[in-house]
């Protein structure tokens, strides 16, 4: 029996996957545990396994589309298992849009700058331009030649399928394909009408990792009632520490001591290593530090198990390791999730103090600054000396700010301190 397969969730903040490029074509046999396609999640590159055996029947997603979890993106069945069923559910599990809808009538197509509606079109762009209901029955006889979102996409721009080359699978029209047809007639258009003002503005479409920050962030920064902390923190030891592990060769970085040194106040002070949960608060035994990495269209949170009970040499190989396979989107879903406590540190760049917004569902998290050269007093005489501020954004269904100094203050005693860092 034929089987759908479906956009996976794979990974527990997931709601949508980008199809990069499928492993399989049609025509393919498959085993169960192979891998079918690369997924791009909001957090990584992910490979996408196939749950049943057969044979490739269809692929309705295309690389490059966009799709929710649940929506179908392929069929597997016997080679001459009729399928025709299933591919009349193709149309309704149409790729997600960018953003989400207002009303469930569908959305217009986005139009390049210049592309007025239909109804204002001159007989140039008409005239390389089917109706929309010549695109929709060119569409339904074409069915297995056009994805999803393309057909949509034809009978909302007023495409002519049938006049259209697919640079899909097996001739496949995908969604590309209309984007160039519709910015062809924006061109013919264009040489034919007065020259108009370019505008300075470029539209850049989010990426998955960027939708997802911004959902998430809102979610965090407008129900969770934010308190902030702040101290400064005489950093002279700590760099004359750092300083002399480098000259003896140990691959550490400022990052790694200040990781090992959270985890150890956090164990001291477990009223921070924990997170909301609605009529209660749950504690954490263990220690799991997520430490945020900068990537080009965002930022993911790499995490530190026990970072409690390892070396400091321990925890700087894994940081370094999960901080490369994070830049190339390597890493596994379990690999970014489940911190019980954040890191995120911008001094490197110069950047002397800031206030990090908490990651659900933890309570807290910890935004680090540059260890600078200041004057400072010292037993009546001024010095050069050396200052890093840390400031501590907690979560206040969880702690208040008594509980927040505490553990502030161990934190920069062991900072201060190196030697009291266990």
């Amino acid at each position: 029996m034929a089987s759908r397969v479906v956009m996976p969730k794979l990974s527990d903040t997931m709601e949508e996957g980008k199809i990069l490029r499928w492993l399989k074509q049609e025509g393919d046999k498959v085993e169960t545990g192979q891998t079918l396609a690369e997924v791009e999640t909001d957090k990584a590159t992910v490979e996408m396994e196939a749950y049943t055996n057969g044979t490739i029947r269809k692929l309705i997603a295309s690389p490059g589309d966009t799709i929710k979890i649940g929506a179908l993106i392929a069929i597997i069945g016997a080679p001459d298992e009729d399928v025709s069923e299933l591919l009349q559910q193709a149309p309704a599990a149409a790729p997600a849009e960018s953003r989400p809808a207002a009303a469930p009538a569908p959305r217009p197509v986005p139009r390049p700058a210049g592309v007025p509606a239909r109804p204002a079109q001159p007989p140039q762009a008409r005239a390389a331009a089917a109706t929309a209901p010549a695109a929709r029955d060119a569409g339904a006889s074409r069915s297995l030649r056009a994805s999803p979102l393309a057909l949509r996409m034809a009978a909302e721009a007023g495409v002519n399928l049938n006049s259209l080359q697919g640079s899909g699978p097996q001739g496949r029209v995908i969604k590309r394909d209309i984007e160039a047809a519709v910015a062809k007639a924006t061109a013919s258009q264009s040489s034919a009408a007065p020259a108009q003002p370019v505008g300075d503005v470029q539209e850049i479409e989010l990426s998955s990792m960027r939708r997802t920050i911004a959902k998430r962030l809102v979610q965090s920064k407008a129900p969770v009632p934010h308190f902030y902390l702040t101290v400064d923190v005489a950093a002279g030891r700590l760099w004359e520490s750092y300083r002399a592990l480098k000259e003896g060769h140990y691959a550490i970085s400022m990052n790694d001591v200040i990781i090992k040194a959270c985890a150890s106040a956090l164990k001291r002070h477990p009223e921070i290593n924990a997170s909301f949960a609605g009529d209660h608060v749950k504690q954490y035994s263990r220690v799991h530090i997520g430490v945020a990495v900068a990537l080009e269209d965002g930022l993911i949170t790499p995490v530190i198990r026990d970072a409690d009970s390892k070396s400091l040499i321990d925890i700087g190989a894994e940081a370094r390791d999960m901080a490369e396979r994070a830049r190339s989107r390597r890493l596994q879903p379990h690999e970014y999730t489940g911190a019980t406590f954040s890191i995120s540190n911008l001094g490197m760049m110069g950047i002397e103090e800031f206030s990090a917004i908490i990651n659900p569902p933890e309570a807290a998290i910890l935004a680090v600054g540059a260890i600078r050269e200041v004057p400072v007093v010292e037993d009546g005489q001024v010095k050069v000396g050396r200052r890093m501020k840390m400031t501590l954004s907690v979560d206040h269904r969880v702690a208040d700010g008594a509980q927040g100094a505490r553990f502030l203050a161990t934190l920069k005693g062991m900072l201060e301190n190196p030697l009291l860092i266990a």
